[in-house]
């Protein structure tokens, strides 16, 4: 195997698992991570490359002669920088913006989810100006609480569990006038209510064989017993 110089883009807790573990590998002859953060650097060089700069990103990766780019979060992976990284010929590890549609946008997911006969919960999209349409639905349900969540990326802040109507409408206005929630709520996912326990589970996938590599919780709220 050939040593590679490797790029990893962002810097998360996610990136510094993923730092860490890359750096035992003996493909990796050298590990830069942009833009990092102050754990990731207490091992390994940080630089402060802005990945919404595609062409600033394949410059840096020419110029350093990096053999392969890992990209951890999901907005440079929905914006298409492992695309424009592979047209240049370069080697990336993260999915193409088509894959990456089924994280970026809640509404897609849910579409492509009923057309693959795959379980999930019952739901409708509304798009921000449809509020009368989106009151209705609301009005409809006989069940509550329900979810509201915002289409596209929220940084894990577009959800919203509402204990009745009135909240569930105030909140989908709220989503569509919040500058926090703007771009992110152009269309807002209304969906049925499931109590349980999440579970996220890993695979790594080639386009044609997945491996799965373990699971993991997310807890969301604070305070003991889930409460918060």
């Amino acid at each position: 195997m050939i040593p590679l110089k490797v790029l990893l883009i962002g810097g998360g807790a996610r990136e510094h698992a993923l730092a860490w573990k890359i750096m035992q590998s003996p493909v990796c002859e050298t590990l830069i991570v942009a833009p990092g953060n102050p754990g990731i650097a207490e091992f390994t060089r940080c630089i402060p490359l802005n990945a919404s700069d595609h062409m600033g990103v394949i410059h840096f990766v020419e110029t350093e002669g990096i053999g392969l780019t890992v990209i951890g979060p999901e907005q440079p992976l929905v914006d298409g920088l492992a695309d424009v990284l592979r047209a240049k010929g370069h080697l990336v590890f993260g999915p193409s913006e088509a894959a990456a549609r089924l994280e970026g946008s809640k509404s897609f997911s849910k579409d492509f989810m009923k057309r693959q006969g795959i379980p999930t919960a019952s739901s409708a999209a509304f798009a921000a100006h449809e509020l009368e349409k989106a009151e209705a639905y609301i009005s409809a349900q006989f069940h509550f609480p329900i979810v509201l969540k915002a289409d596209g990326l929220a940084a894990g802040k577009g959800v919203f569990i509402c204990p009745d109507a009135e909240d569930a409408r105030f909140r989908f206005r709220a989503m569509t006038e919040d500058p926090q929630f703007k771009m992110a709520s152009k269309t807002i996912v209304i969906e049925e209510f499931m109590q349980g326990e999440e579970v996220s589970v890993f695979a790594l996938c080639d386009g044609n064989k997945g491996i799965l590599i373990g699971n993991a919780q997310d807890h969301k709220r604070v305070g003991d017993g889930d409460t918060g």
